[in-house]
């Protein structure tokens, strides 16, 4: 069963103030609701309503949206309540079954070599060793040991060679060669996007929208629309808006703006905590 708008809605708001509530932007803003209880234009009978008029106007609100939407470009899109959790790390069945199997294979060689050299996966350190290691803590990394006797626990060739054979079971191709059969040695049948699909997701690309940053002779000459368009950067940076920065960048970055644009996108800054 699919989930209801609503439902999925709601749960996703519970998982974002659920990650947010821990956060030092949380911790601030509380700060700031405590610090705007000494002003004059906060009332006690509208104390509610006062204090998120101050947030709003001192640019706190700003600041909650863009974690908010920082939060929501990281975020899995939600699951129905029933599913169990391998099935939200991974859909499909037959793919599980293909991790389960090579995960199984990581740990036999794991062992193995363990065995081999005789080395404890996990142990408790013995009190002596434990002091040891606390007195030389700062110097751990200069204190090379013998690497040489391990050996990789997989070789690539193995991955590959698993990728190569995952087969879908549902997915009938037929014997008879068609193109489909020479398109690379990984025949996995994932959902991708058409091109019309492709065309709206990336429609800033299109050859009438200026870019910035191309060096491919472009039909709307950069020198034309540069100067406006770093000007527009600006005001999103004035506007210290997350989304609007992502949306902006989708035409180019300018050089100049590039470390701040960057910041606000990932909602990131070079302030001590």
């Amino acid at each position: 069963a699919m989930l209801d708008p609503d439902s999925g809605l709601s749960l996703t708001i519970a998982r974002i103030v659920q990650r947010l509530k821990g956060s030092s932007l949380h911790s601030q803003l509380e700060r700031q609701a405590r610090v705007s209880l000494h002003k004059p234009e906060i009332k006690l009978e509208s104390l509610k309503e006062d204090i998120k008029d101050f947030l709003k106007t001192s640019g706190w609100e700003k600041k909650l949206q863009n974690a908010v939407y920082s939060e929501l470009n990281v975020f899995p899109s939600p699951c129905h309540p029933a599913a169990p959790l391998e099935h939200m790390k991974e859909p499909l069945a037959y793919m599980r079954k293909a991790q389960g199997s090579w995960e199984k294979r990581i740990l036999k060689s794991l062992n193995s070599m363990c065995t081999e050299l005789s080395i404890p996966l996990a142990q408790k350190r013995p009190v002596s060793e434990q002091k040891e290691l606390l007195n030389k803590w700062n110097e751990m990394g200069t204190d090379e040991p013998d690497l040489s006797l391990f050996r990789p626990v997989y070789a690539p060739k193995d991955f590959l060679e698993v990728l190569m054979n995952l087969r879908n079971p549902n997915y009938e191709n037929g014997e008879q060669p068609s193109f489909r059969n020479h398109l690379g040695l990984i025949q996995v049948p994932l959902k991708v996007k058409d091109i019309p699909e492709l065309k709206e997701d990336f429609s800033e690309l299109g050859l009438n929208i200026g870019q910035l940053g191309i060096d491919d002779s472009a039909q709307v000459p950069p020198e034309f629309f540069e100067n406006e368009y770093v000007r527009v950067g600006q005001k999103v940076l004035a506007e210290q808006d997350s989304a609007a920065a992502q949306q902006y960048v989708r035409q180019g970055c300018p050089t100049a703006l590039r470390a701040d644009l960057w910041a606000l996108i990932l909602n990131i800054s070079n302030q001590p905590e």
